[in-house]
């Protein structure tokens, strides 16, 4: 594989069109799995996994109708986040935390039109490392893969030297496989309330990965099991719980499962953008 330029604005406008494209069928896909479930239109929300993605490709996405985004790699949101901002300020939208780092740069801050703007949330879906955590909370407004307490602590600790809150979602590795990250089902409850409590964090609710395997009811047992646990955590009615009602589970190959069983945020990546070429 190649690298390319993640910081590239122009691609033409064929690249455009296929991107375009993906991001009609992957709505499409979802406003049929939200009716086929019985659940309301709209009740799950598209978040575009931008792994490897340059900012030209990003905002082709947004430009079809995206308004989530979330990188894989803290190394990519430091390196995107300033060209992205700018030129979203330009289509009148604020990424990620209004006037924080690159939002900053591109006047969201001081612009008095700023509160009419539109914000594109930007989430981190992968690993993070506690020497990246400063990369991202400038910018990113949940991290759906805090997965122990320990990095919970950091990230509050450097959310709280801030003065800042940022959003947190628990990662659970319902799947039981040794490849995936997460906490184990079984500790979730009690990891949520725990994190419910610190300060500097909200807990928005809960992550997991779906199993890599053919069997449809593996894979339907894992979100659903994920779903009680949101429910049981918000039943608990323990400080800082209350908000604990998102459910980011579903990607390109599993979202339809995802959404039936009760998902609220599908991360696809592949379907809108094409299977990847680049590192």
């Amino acid at each position: 594989m190649d690298h390319k330029d993640l910081t590239n604005t122009i691609i033409d406008a064929t690249r455009a069109q296929e991107i375009a494209d993906g991001v009609h069928r992957v709505m499409d896909g979802i406003a049929q799995a939200e009716s086929g479930a019985g659940r309301s239109a709209g009740s799950v929300k598209l978040l575009a996994a931008t792994k490897t993605r340059d900012i030209g490709e990003i905002l082709a996405a947004i430009d079809a109708g995206v308004r989530m985004i979330g990188e894989n790699r803290p190394q990519e949101v430091a390196v995107k986040a300033p060209g992205l901002a700018k030129l979203l300020a330009e289509r009148g939208f604020d990424l990620g935390v209004v006037g924080a780092g690159a939002a900053g740069a591109a006047g969201a801050a001081s612009d008095s039109r700023a509160a009419e703007r539109e914000s594109i949330p930007f989430h981190l879906i992968g690993q993070l490392q506690a020497n990246k955590i400063g990369k991202v909370l400038p910018v990113v407004n949940t991290i759906e893969s805090v997965d122990s307490i320990e990095l919970a602590e950091k990230i509050a600790r450097r959310a709280t030297m801030r003065g800042i809150t940022v959003g947190v979602l628990l990662e659970v590795n319902e799947s039981g496989e040794e490849s995936k990250s997460g906490c184990a089902p079984s500790h979730a409850i009690d990891l949520a309330k725990r994190i419910g409590a610190m300060g500097g964090l909200e807990l928005q609710g809960l992550m997991t990965i779906g199993a890599h395997v053919d069997d449809e009811r593996v894979i339907r047992a894992g979100f659903a099991h994920l779903r009680r646990t949101r429910d049981q955590i918000l039943a608990s009615g323990a400080k800082g719980t209350a908000n604990c009602r998102e459910l980011s589970m579903g990607m390109t190959h599993d979202m339809a499962l995802a959404i039936e069983e009760g998902s609220t945020i599908v991360r696809v990546g592949t379907a809108i953008f094409g299977e990847r070429a680049f590192i």
